[in-house]
This record gives C-alpha cells, structure tokens and sequence, in this order.
C-alpha cells in the first residue's frame, strides 16, 4: 500500500514561496502518476500540478502555471512542488495523491496524505 506523507507548508507573506514535499513509499512498483490537489472548506478538491514519474511530463492548472512547480525525485521518491508569487487565494489545505494516471477527477486516484496547510496573507 502506497503511503505519502506532505511537509512544507506553513504561513508566508503574499509574493513568498514555499515548497512542499511529499515523501512516497510503502510500494513495490513506483505509482505511475503522483499529483499536488489543493482545498479550501466548503469546496472540492482541486488538481492543481501533476507528474508522471516515469518520463516526468508534467501539467498545471492555469491559474499555478508559471508560478509553481512541480517535480519528483526519484533517488528519494519525493515529489516536490515549489511555489512562488504566492497569493491569498493560493490558502488552502494541500494534498498529495497517487494513481494509475493523471487523472482529472480526484475520485480516481489510489492514495492520498493528510495535508500540509498552506496560508498566505497579504
């Protein structure tokens, strides 16, 4: 069974930047997909930037394309994603999740940590 586990968040003044990791282990074969959701209370989650760990391609949401990114570390099967020009409404709860793909729909993938907490004040 997969187990991931977020750190980095915190609380940073708007325009800072953060990294978050997620530390990924307890499989035998590597997820195919690992991906960053974001949520905020009363709403869905939403995906914001996912990576195949296999050929590393990468996708944003639009609104974080640009600002963070997301990468995976392979010697330490972390994921990473480092955020900058942080906004208030980047404030959310922060999720890592792993699938068979990259899926769009958070109801389909296998795995998910309990959260970092992100704050960015202005």
């Amino acid at each position: 069974q997969v187990q991931l586990q977020e750190s980095g968040g915190g609380s940073v003044q708007a325009g800072g930047s953060l990294r978050l990791s997620c530390a990924a282990s307890g499989y035998s074969v590597r997820p195919v997909c690992l991906a960053w959701f974001r949520q905020t209370p009363g709403q869905a989650r939403e995906r914001i930037a996912t990576i195949y760990t296999h050929t590393f391609e990468t996708w944003y949401r639009a609104s974080v394309e640009g600002l963070f990114t997301i990468s995976f570390n392979t010697a330490e099967d972390t994921m990473y994603l480092q955020m900058n020009s942080l906004k208030s409404e980047d404030t959310a709860m922060y999720y890592c999740a792993s699938g068979g793909s990259c899926w769009l729909s958070s109801d389909l993938y296998d795995f998910w940590g309990q959260g970092t907490q992100v704050t960015v004040s202005s």
